[in-house]
């Protein structure tokens, strides 16, 4: 029996990887797994450029955004999924932004940990920064004379590791035949495409979306607004900015955010780049549906 197929299309914000993934998912009947960190939050949909129609999607909408979601939990998570579809023989496609999701996945890191207890999380979240690193120096002082200590997520994510005795998670996959595809257009189109979307998020009612979260009682702090220009609209409500200023405050951190993930796609193992979605297209497509 030929293995099924395992389609991992990379790229940067505004790339078209969700738009290749999507064409080439209802021509073979794939079902698509959602690798961003972010649309994995219910009410958190126009800023994260959700998919309208979720129907062949995996891994949308299963956590709220005051709740912790984390590179250990999306691998244990794909990699079930992965078991069950290579048994059906069901060709596969994995889709996202989030670099460090698919390679732990893919390159079966090893040293993950499982999610820490609630009650420790609860606790290092409400510490003052300033006593996370004295407790992090006791219990680990090499950790902390090794990470970036003004960097709050990396520092109280280290606690939680140190504070724990916890084994590293078990997984594995499937031998699909994999191909990993990068989608990664030019910078000055990057720029233009990345401009056009911040646009259109806001015509579609991105700030109205962030209001209604903060109706329903999420705050900023929340991890679910980590993600790209959720906290920059919620300071926008609260003081009654001008929404200009907004615009561009958000395109100007969101090319930023594309320069990283180019950056970072440069080290990709085994990743074939493209700079079009329709070169890309046109290169997979007849092997996948042959």
């Amino acid at each position: 029996m030929v293995a099924p197929n395992l389609l991992v299309v990379m790229g940067p914000t505004s790339s078209g990887k969700s738009f290749i993934a999507e064409k080439l998912a209802e021509e073979i009947g794939a079902p698509i797994i959602n690798a961003d960190a972010f649309q994995i939050y219910r009410g958190m949909d126009i800023g994260t450029a959700k998919p309208k129609d979720t129907r062949a999607y995996q891994l949308l909408d299963i956590r709220n955004p005051d709740e912790e979601f984390g590179v250990g939990e999306f691998v244990l998570l794909a990699s079930d999924l992965l078991h069950a579809y290579y048994r059906e023989g069901r060709s596969v496609i994995l889709v996202g932004g989030t670099g460090l999701y698919i390679r732990a996945l893919l390159e079966q890191y090893q040293d993950l940990l499982p999610s820490p207890p609630a009650e420790l999380r609860s606790r290092i979240s409400e510490m003052e920064l300033s006593d996370v690193i004295s407790e992090l120096s006791t219990l680990a002082p090499e950790v902390t004379s090794s990470i970036d200590l003004k960097n709050e997520v990396r520092v109280r994510r280290a606690l939680e590791k140190a504070a724990c005795n916890q084994e590293p998670l078990q997984f594995s996959l499937p031998p699909f035949l994999t191909t990993k595809i990068g989608i990664i257009p030019t910078p000055e189109n990057s720029i233009d495409k990345i401009k056009q979307r911040t646009k259109e998020m806001f015509q579609n009612g991105w700030v109205a979306e962030v209001k209604e979260l903060l109706n329903q009682g999420y705050r900023s702090e929340n991890p679910g607004f980590r993600a790209l220009g959720y906290r920059a609209i919620v300071q926008h409500i609260q003081e009654s900015g001008n929404e200009v200023d907004l615009i561009e405050r958000i395109e100007c951190d969101t090319v930023k955010y594309a320069k990283r993930q180019r950056t970072w796609l440069r080290a990709e193992p085994n990743l074939i780049v493209y700079s079009e979605v329709s070169e890309a297209y046109d290169a997979v497509a007849p092997k996948l549906l042959k």
